[in-house]
């Protein structure tokens, strides 16, 4: 692909079934310029490929309406903020904020509540900021504060509309049911063609509107899709059936309320599992932080994330999470990035560092300078990925939409050869009837009944609906719940080559381990007990916020041991730490500490060499001058690991362990997992290299373990699938 061609997703609406996304894309694919075209009916977007200098994105979009449909560039939607209007005392104060703030070109629309002093606005966040917003409220003598703000919910608000036309559809469609099994099996009731006529006209004319102009779209653009069938099947019965008032036909309202019915429950359901799916990305969202607090001259001030832009320095104190994507500038911490990485251990950030957005501060005060916002951070760049696999197409879906095409023109070909032949060739028809007798049968209709009965049943029950939606459903329902639980699906290709994987490669923090230290191991020495250890280990270290140290501080207090004063506290960066406990100086920390203060422990050097064999980091803590046991800790093994690595080997995939630790360390786990094949000693950017040099080898490969952290180099690597 060259330099100069780009990518943009649409979001398109008025598409109702898989036959109108390839309406979409045809027009699209015409256009001089456009590369590809990717339209996902399930997910509603279009993915263009385009040369910049032969179409813009006004032009694709025009393109998109020209079809008959409507296209927005989702980065350039309008949101809404609700906001609190202090000061207002009458309505002309509420019509001089509304006018103000609609004058503004990125505003499109202002309506303030006199009577609950709200205001809402409707504003293009790339535009104009909620800073700039509340300016120009307080130019005019007001004061506003932020009640609530909510991103456009075009899932929600459609979901809401289909469960409105289906209840609808039901409240008339219910009683003509009652009504017809009434006047079929118990007493026949006056007038019941007119009054189910008149119970049938909201179903079709009302609940069915959306329906009918989506097939009205459909002929226009001489592509009849699942909506014109569903037309064909109960707008033309009803409207045939007004024959009845003059002529002997048989009253086909029933069926018509009851098709166009079931079709809007099927909507209704396609519009929850696309909810559903869209659960995963609101649940990434939810990781992102809402405020930062940045800088302006000497002041701090809190804003919305939105508002932060590159280059301004946001202040983020120990515990908080931090906003965006930047590079350190001023301070120390440790900096929990388990989020984005699965590292247990929290990382050392200092100045000069990067750091990732929605990663939690631990330690130090930290002053970071924004360096990506928007859709440029880390964390948007997973999100990105996600909605693009949910609104990728795989092989067996491009198959399905072709087939699609040419199957809803053949299904109303067929439905009419069959009218014309039942009135063409009456008894052989009926004959074929007659032979089976099926209990729902029936022959003394008028044979121009039975004609159109057998045309709505070829146009019903061969409704594509299924073989068009059901691919792409599965795909983003599929990646949705695999996002919830960890399952990173980078393209919808990957789904279905999956049957092919070879080899499954695992990374060991967080996947084969439990990714959080854990002690393991609590022995005492030279005549101290495991109380007397844990008492003064723990009571220093909880001056620490060294992950070791907490998880020794954890066991102390889950055992009821009550930690002592602690004075005289101090760290030495890769020894330990030391501290006053009772008057007695205690020491926690590695072999070179202990020599640093010559304490004796080298009696004891073949117990810390069996625990370090074990992949366990073996801390050494002395009392009073002389050696009071060890504490050996590890991010233990989860305990299905071993099992689940067993039964996949046993499935004959072959799996390997990739690590950044040592070789020792490395062989300890792969041994205790069972597993023979391990990488040790990869860093993060040489796990593409490590991941081609298996793939050459075995064929696809599969990546299990920290999927976000290594979303780019599985691109690179050309992973599909991450877990």
């Amino acid at each position: 692909m060259g330099k100069n061609v780009r990518t943009i997703r649409l979001d398109i609406t008025g598409m109702h079934c898989a036959s109108c996304a390839q309406s979409v894309e045809k027009a699209l694919s015409a256009v001089d310029g456009v590369q590809s075209v990717q339209v996902n009916f399930a997910t509603q977007k279009a993915t263009i490929e385009y040369v910049p200098e032969k179409i813009d994105q006004q032009g694709l979009v025009k393109t998109v309406k020209k079809a008959g449909y409507g296209a927005e560039d989702p980065q350039k939607k309008d949101i809404a903020a609700t906001f609190k209007v202090s000061g207002m005392h009458c309505a002309s104060c509420a019509q001089n904020i509304e006018k103000k703030l609609n004058s503004l070109k990125a505003i499109t629309q202002a309506r303030v509540n006199m009577a609950s002093e709200t205001l809402r606005v409707a504003y293009n966040p790339q535009e104009i900021s909620q800073k700039e917003i509340s300016k120009a409220v307080r130019s005019l003598g007001f004061s506003l504060q932020q009640e609530s703000k909510e991103e456009n919910g075009q899932a929600e608000e459609q979901l809401s509309k289909t469960a409105k036309r289906m209840w609808f559809a039901i409240a008339f469609a219910g009683p003509i049911m009652i009504l017809m099994a009434v006047h079929m099996f118990i007493a026949e009731i006056p007038h019941y063609f007119t009054i189910i006529y008149i119970l049938g006209f909201p179903v079709i004319f009302f609940a069915g509107l959306e329906t009918y102009k989506g097939a009205l779209k459909s002929i226009k653009n001489l592509r009849p899709n699942m909506d014109t069938l569903v037309t064909l099947g109960s707008l033309v019965p009803y409207l045939l059936n007004s024959l009845s008032f003059w002529f002997p036909v048989t009253s086909f309202v029933e069926m018509a309320a009851a098709i166009l019915t079931l079709h809007l429950v099927g909507r209704f359901l396609e519009a929850k599992a696309k909810g559903r799916a869209s659960e995963a990305i609101r649940k990434l969202l939810a990781l992102e932080a809402k405020k930062a607090r940045i800088l302006d001259g000497q002041k701090e001030v809190e804003v919305p994330v939105e508002e932060v832009r590159v280059g301004q320095v946001m202040v983020i104190r120990p515990g908080e999470k931090i906003p965006l994507d930047g590079e350190v500038i001023e301070g120390q911490s440790t900096v929990d990035e388990s989020m984005a990485t699965g590292e247990s251990f929290p990382v050392t950030r200092k100045e000069g560092d990067p750091v990732i957005g929605a990663t939690i501060n631990k330690q130090g005060l930290l002053k970071v300078k924004a360096t990506k916002v928007g859709r440029d951070t880390f964390l948007a760049q997973v999100i990105k990925m996600v909605e693009e696999c949910q609104g990728s197409k795989v092989p067996i879906q491009e198959f399905a939409d072709r087939v699609t095409g040419y199957f809803v023109p053949a299904v109303i070909l067929i439905s009419i050869s069959a009218f014309v032949s039942w009135l063409l060739f009456p008894n052989f028809h009926t004959s074929v009837v007659a032979y089976f007798q099926f209990p729902w049968s029936t022959l003394d209709l008028p044979l121009f009944s039975l004609a159109l009965l057998a045309t709505i049943a070829v146009l019903v029950i061969s409704c594509p609906c299924a073989l068009g939606l059901a691919t792409p459903t599965a795909i983003m329902v599929g990646s949705g719940l695999g996002a919830q639980k960890g399952i990173l699906i980078r393209k919808g290709e990957a789904i279905q080559t999956m049957k092919s994987i070879k080899m499954i490669a695992f990374d060991k923090t967080g996947t084969i381990t439990k990714g959080k230290p854990e002690v393991t191991d609590c022995i005492p020495l030279d005549g101290f007990d495991r109380k007397e250890l844990l008492y003064y280990a723990a009571s220093v270290e909880n001056g620490s916020e060294h992950p070791l140290g907490e998880a020794v501080v954890k066991l102390a207090k889950d055992e009821g041991i009550d930690l002592g004063p602690l004075g005289g506290f101090s760290a030495l960066s890769g020894k330990g730490v030391y501290g006053s406990i009772g008057g007695k100086k205690v020491l926690v920390g590695s072999q070179k500490l202990m020599e640093q203060e010559h304490i004796a422990y080298h009696q004891h050097q073949k117990t810390l060499e069996s625990l370090e064999d074990e992949a366990k980091t073996v801390m050494l803590a002395a009392v009073g001058g002389r050696i009071a046991g060890m504490i050996a800790v590890a991010d233990t093994l989860k305990k299905d690991s071993a099992a689940a690595i067993a039964e996949i080997e046993k499935m004959g995939i072959k799996t390997v362990m990739i690590t950044g630790d040592n070789q020792r360390t490395a062989k300890a786990i792969a041994r205790k997992i069972g597993m023979g094949r391990f990488l040790a000693e990869v860093l993060p950017q040489g796990k593409v290299d490590e991941i081609k040099k298996l793939q050459s080898e075995f064929g696809p490969v599969a990546m299990v373990g920290d999927g976000i952290n290594d979303a780019p180099a599985l691109k690179q690597a050309n992973i599909g699938i991450a877990i």
